[in-house]
């Protein structure tokens, strides 16, 4: 199966309540990520990578962030006259979605309607990856499945309600179950599903009309039921954001080159909005160790095991440890932070000392000034 022969859809507003701080003033899958990247990136980039050209991106409310990250798609070689990157925002009184995704997929009947692929492809924005979707359509098509859903073996993740899947041998998907257990070993969904565009259409209209909301759970418990229902596996390195205490740890894990090597792989990148800006500068008597910097960063205090976003300020006497500043975050002298998240454009004023913890990193709203 060609990836051209494939029309992505992305659902960029589901799980956002998951981190409610950071999701106020923007959709789940505009938050930043790693320094540089939002959510989206690694969506669509993977989709992008496995030979997909037209993907529509499914918005809810406070989209504006979104639209401006994504532009044209040019970023992505999805700016064409033809196919290409679709935003497709809600139209009603109050522009909100559902998460369980069947208002939304009748909302772009006509999106589907006019693609001329044989198949979708649906993914969620909660996924930091970097998966070849190329394997996955191929075993799809070879299995005769109606649908395909991607897993991985591994914990269910503590605090949300997951899609746990019994598989089979052969790969059949058996039974679908949800737990919010924390149980290790098994197959947990990752929201992204390969099935016919035709088949999905059908399903939608049947669901619609049965007042049946929640794709995840009934719609494929009634797949289960009436159709072939297959699961892929994926064995690459998956961060889960759920909370905002995986979020930091998700970013944390960048420090390990295993892990930066794998999701950020040479022959399948990760394309972003670019903004170009001067290099990093280091000021005499700077301290910088085990950190990600972007450009733009000017560092004259001491920064250890953190991730700087762009543009990011730390003055002299600053001791920042175990954070996550991003894109034109101001430190200033003397203050000293330690397991802090702060969002877009903050201020910290001198001699300010906020702390946290691994396991409950504090939050700074963006724009806020302490």
């Amino acid at each position: 199966m060609a990836g051209n022969n494939v029309v992505g859809v992305l659902f960029a507003y589901v799980h956002g309540k998951r981190i409610s701080e950071l999701t106020t003033n923007r959709v789940m899958a505009s938050v930043p990520f790693g320094g540089r990247y939002r959510l989206v990136d690694f969506a669509l980039s993977n989709m992008v990578n496995s030979g997909i050209n037209k993907v529509g991106v499914i918005t809810e409310r406070d989209y504006q962030s979104l639209m401006d990250h994504l532009g044209s798609g040019k970023a992505w070689n999805l700016s064409r006259k033809r196919e290409g990157l679709f935003l497709l925002p809600p139209f009603g009184t109050d522009n909100k979605r559902s998460d369980g995704k069947i208002e939304s997929l009748a909302s772009i009947k006509r999106f589907l309607a006019n693609s001329h692929e044989d198949y979708v492809l649906l993914s969620d924005c909660d996924y930091v990856c970097n998966i070849d979707y190329k394997d996955a359509l191929k075993a799809h098509e070879k299995s005769g499945a109606d649908l395909t859903l991607i897993y991985r073996k591994g914990s269910s993740p503590e605090g949300i309600d997951a899609n746990i899947y019994e598989v089979d041998e052969n790969g059949k998907v058996t039974d679908s179950i949800v737990k919010n257990s924390g149980n290790k070993d098994v197959n947990v969904g990752m929201g992204m599903y390969i099935i016919g565009r035709r088949l999905l259409m059908n399903l939608v209209d049947v669901c619609m009309g049965r007042n049946i909301v929640d794709f995840d759970r009934a719609v494929i418990r009634k797949c289960l039921d009436e159709m072939k229902v297959n699961g892929y596996e994926f064995k690459g390195t998956a961060l889960h954001i759920t909370s905002m205490t995986a979020f930091f740890d998700a970013n944390m894990a960048l420090m390990d080159a295993d892990v930066r090597a794998e999701l950020f792989n040479a022959n399948r990148p990760i394309y972003t909005k670019l903004r170009d800006d001067m290099p990093a500068k280091y000021g005499l008597g700077s301290s910088v160790t085990n950190c990600l910097v972007a450009d733009g960063c000017i560092i004259d205090g001491e920064v250890e095991n953190c991730i700087l976003f762009r543009g990011v300020k730390v003055k002299k006497g600053a001791v920042v440890k175990n954070c996550v500043l991003m894109q034109d975050t101001e430190v200033g002298e003397n203050a000293t932070l330690n397991y802090v998240v702060a969002d877009k454009d903050v201020s910290i004023d001198r001699e300010r000392a906020l702390m946290g913890y691994k396991t409950y990193p504090v939050y700074i709203a963006k724009g806020s000034k302490v």
